[in-house]
């Protein structure tokens, strides 16, 4: 429900001046640079989800070495 109220408010007028507020903001030659660091981010935060998590480090590495 809130994804189809979303999809009527922005529409192409709005989308237009997102993109020239971007381009007087941060200039044209930056913009590529920021959605590929953007992209980067992404794809890091999708590969960390399916990774394993961890094993804990033992507090006293004394007490695993005598195990």
């Amino acid at each position: 429900m809130l994804y189809s109220i979303l999809l009527g408010v922005i529409g192409g007028p709005e989308l237009g001046v997102i993109v020239i507020a971007l381009l007087l903001l941060f200039g044209g030659k930056k913009i590529p640079e920021l959605m590929r660091g953007l992209g980067q981010g992404v794809r890091a935060f999708k590969e960390g989800q399916y990774d394993e998590k961890p094993t804990p480090e033992p507090a006293n590495k004394e007490e695993s070495a005598s195990k």
